[in-house]
């Protein structure tokens, strides 16, 4: 009887397979950073450098004689434009002029001073009153306060006179080194400078006193004016201000002292 052989392919083989190595999970690389450029820096203009100021020439003692000659020339007499009756009523009117036009004072003070023309008077009509003498001029409650203090305390302290000595008047409320050297020259005939918004700028824009400050202006002014005219500068150098040399714009084709003014915007 014949042999079956039967095929080993149903069998398993016993030769153990190799078992395969797990297939590498693929990493992915992680994205290179852009590459940030340095923004390179835009070339700046060079800044404008800001000028100095000009170094006026200061003025000789002969065109300082000469502005002022041609001053006296123009108007020998000049007179200061507050209306007042006498030292006191001056006083008074000085004080209500702060941070005030002349023209603003002289509308109110009449009436004022038809009432009271006296320290005793003024005392008397007492700071409500007052106020309502003079309530169109700025500062007007302030102002009363002040006058009716400096009034008592002329009545009280000098025997209702106004003093001629600087401390004594700076003493009193509401006087300060203006209004006093305007009360000693107008009042009194000593040779003071007054120095004002008007003046300050005449001062340094023609650079005849150039100052920081209304008592540098003062102070360099006095050096330079010559001792015959210091009487009336005060007021030749007021009214300079106030119509010819204005702030905003300065009438320099009327100017006396055109061709001698530093002044570099000058028109003329």
């Amino acid at each position: 009887m014949a042999k079956i052989i039967r095929s080993s392919g149903g069998r398993k083989s016993s030769v153990p397979a190799v078992p395969r190595k797990p297939a590498k999970k693929a990493v992915k690389a992680s994205p290179k950073p852009a590459a940030t450029k340095t923004p390179k820096p835009k070339p700046q203009k060079p800044k404008p450098q800001t000028p100095k100021p000009q170094k006026l020439k200061p003025w000789t003692p002969a065109e300082v004689y000469e502005a002022f000659s041609r001053f006296r020339k123009a108007n020998p007499e000049p007179k200061g434009e507050l209306e007042h009756l006498n030292p006191y009523t001056l006083l008074v009117a000085v004080v209500l002029s702060a941070q005030a036009t002349d023209a603003g004072v002289n509308k109110a003070t009449p009436t004022l001073f038809a009432a009271a023309d006296t320290p005793e008077k003024m005392a008397a009509l007492g700071e409500e009153k007052v106020r309502d003498f003079i309530k169109t001029i700025g500062l007007y409650r302030n102002k009363a306060k002040n006058v009716v203090e400096l009034s008592r305390r002329l009545v009280a302290e000098h025997g209702g006179k106004v003093p001629r000595e600087r401390a004594a008047l700076e003493a009193l409320p509401g006087v300060g080194r203006k209004t006093a050297n305007v009360v000693l020259n107008v009042a009194f005939g000593e040779k003071t400078i007054a120095v004002d918004t008007h003046i300050f700028r005449v001062g340094n824009r023609t650079n005849m006193a150039p100052g920081l400050t209304p008592f540098e202006v003062e102070l360099n002014l006095e050096k330079v004016v010559p001792d015959q005219y210091k009487l009336h500068a005060h007021h030749w150098l007021i009214l300079h201000g106030r119509y010819t040399c204005v702030a905003r714009k300065p009438l320099c084709e009327k100017c006396v002292i055109n061709d001698l003014c530093r002044w570099p915007e000058k028109t003329v």
